[in-house]
């Protein structure tokens, strides 16, 4: 549970590097630092299993969230705009779900909240595929597929925990690992959210008119390469 956080740590980085190069809008960079926060707070729970480090874990999921909104709400607005309500009314909800929630400790509030932020993404990201650029439509439902899969699972982890754990005590080491469903849920949200992230970014510089191209390394991970707009 602690190692399969790489996955929401290692690629964003990788993510947010290219951004960087391609000088690409500053609020992507922060998407995939904000999943890489996500990662390192989710290490550090998992690690020492400390309520100073759940915290770390759960509270980046509201930020990211937040800023992944934004991203998708800003898609088709001209270049170097800044839209203050919407960054006001984020940080907002940001400020207040951390206040509540530290008071409250209730992972059922936080968890409203987040799931609250999700749909806010999804219904933004249906729209897109279905009506702006219906040729994004794979890397949206691949995207909102595999994260669905990595929250069924952790729901199934949570209700079957007990008969989880007997039934690997029965099992070789290297198969028991595998039905380590938490982990799972790890590793498919990561990949969700790395690829919506990858969507966000698809959308924008299109509108942008660059020239934006989904590449595998090593025939494996993708990568968004953009190009800059042909000149006239």
């Amino acid at each position: 549970n602690t190692v399969s956080n790489l996955i929401f740590i290692l690629p964003p980085i990788y993510g947010a590097i290219q951004t960087y190069k391609d000088g690409l809008e500053k609020r992507y960079l922060a998407a995939y630092l904000c999943l890489t926060a996500v990662g390192l707070g989710s290490w550090c729970f998992h690690m020492t299993l400390k309520y100073e480090m759940q915290l770390l874990d759960e509270l980046p999921m509201i930020y990211s969230c937040c800023v992944f909104v934004y991203c998708l709400y800003e898609c088709f607005k001209y270049k170097n705009t800044v839209n203050y309500a919407l960054l006001f009314l984020l940080i907002t909800y940001s400020v207040v779900v951390s206040i509540v929630y530290l008071d409250l400790k209730e992972p059922v509030f936080h968890q409203i909240m987040y799931g609250t932020l999700v749909s806010i993404i999804v219904l933004r990201s249906v729209y897109i595929v279905l009506w702006v650029y219906p040729w994004l439509r794979g890397l949206g439902y691949t995207s909102l597929t595999v994260f669905l899969m990595g929250f069924f699972l952790w729901n199934v982890d949570n209700i079957f925990c007990d008969k989880l754990r007997a039934l690997r005590e029965k099992m070789p080491p290297v198969v028991g690992a595998v039905t380590q469903f938490h982990a799972w849920w790890h590793i498919l949200t990561g990949l969700g959210s790395y690829l919506h992230i990858l969507l966000s970014l698809y959308t924008r510089t299109l509108f942008l008119k660059h020239r934006p191209k989904v590449k595998f390394v090593f025939g494996i991970w993708p990568v968004l390469f953009v190009e800059p707009p042909k000149k006239l």
